[in-house]
C-alpha cells in the first residue's frame, strides 16, 4: 500500500454529535441559514462566506470552484463574478447551478440548488464600488478562465491599469457583475457520530417550503 493511500484510509471522521431536528428548524430555509452563518462567522471569520459553486455546460459536463457569496435577498443568494468566465459561459448555456457551503469546525453543510439569474446593473455597480482599487482593476485585466502566456504580463498591466486611473473613480466592468440563485431545494446536514447525520430538506412547493428529514 503506498503512503498516500495509507495516509488517506487513515483519516478518520470524529464528531461532537451536535443535533438538528425538523422541530428545531426555522419555517423557512433563509432564516435557518441565517442562524447557521451567523454561527459561521464567529468560529470561521475568514471563510465563513465561501463556498463551491457547481455548474454545468449545455452538455451537461460539470466544473466546480470556490466563489464567496456577497449578498443573501429575499430571492435568493448573490455572488459576482466576469460573464465571461467558464461559469459565466456555463450560466449562460444553463441557468441552473448548486452551491455547497462547509462550516468543517461546526460539522455543517448547506447544500442549494436553483435557478440563476443576473442581478440588475445597478445593483452590480452598487457592489462594485465598494471593491478595493485592486480588485477593480484585476476585473478589468484578466480574462478570467483564457490562457495567458505568463503572470509578468498581467501585473505589468494591472500596475498600468491602476497608474493610469489614479485619483479616478474605475467604474464596472460590463462584461463583470452579479448573480443570484434562487433556491428550490436547501438542504442542511449536521454532521453525528457513526456518520447518521442529521439532513432536513426544504423544497419550495408553489411558494411554500416543504421540510423533510432525509436518510444520512
Amino acid at each position: 500500500m503506498s503512503k498516500l493511500k495509507r495516509d488517506i484510509l487513515e483519516i478518520k471522521y470524529t464528531s461532537d454529535d451536535k443535533h438538528l431536528n425538523e422541530a428545531e428548524v426555522a419555517d423557512n430555509p433563509f432564516s435557518q441559514f441565517e442562524k447557521w452563518f451567523s454561527e459561521a462567522i464567529k468560529h470561521q471569520p475568514k471563510d465563513a462566506n465561501a463556498f463551491v459553486l457547481s455548474t454545468a455546460s449545455k452538455n451537461a459536463r460539470p466544473s466546480a470552484r470556490i466563489v464567496l457569496l456577497k449578498g443573501l435577498e429575499k430571492e435568493g443568494f448573490v455572488f459576482f463574478t466576469n460573464y465571461d468566465s467558464r461559469k459565466g459561459k456555463e450560466l449562460e448555456e444553463n441557468a441552473f447551478a448548486a452551491m455547497t457551503f462547509f462550516w468543517v469546525t461546526l460539522e455543517k453543510q448547506v447544500r442549494v440548488e436553483g435557478q440563476v439569474k443576473k442581478i440588475s446593473e445597478a445593483d452590480s455597480d452598487e457592489y462594485f464600488k465598494t471593491r478595493p482599487a485592486g480588485s477593480k482593476a484585476g476585473a478589468w485585466v484578466s480574462p478570467q478562465s483564457l490562457a495567458i502566456s505568463g503572470r509578468e504580463g498581467l501585473e505589468q498591466e494591472h500596475s498600468d491599469f491602476l497608474k493610469k486611473h489614479e485619483g479616478k473613480e474605475i467604474p464596472r466592468p460590463p462584461f463583470w457583475g452579479g448573480y443570484c440563485i434562487v433556491p428550490h431545494r436547501i438542504e442542511f446536514w449536521q454532521g453525528r457520530l457513526s456518520r447518521l447525520h442529521d439532513r432536513i430538506l426544504y423544497t419550495n412547493e408553489n411558494g411554500n417550503w416543504k421540510i423533510e428529514r432525509l436518510a444520512p
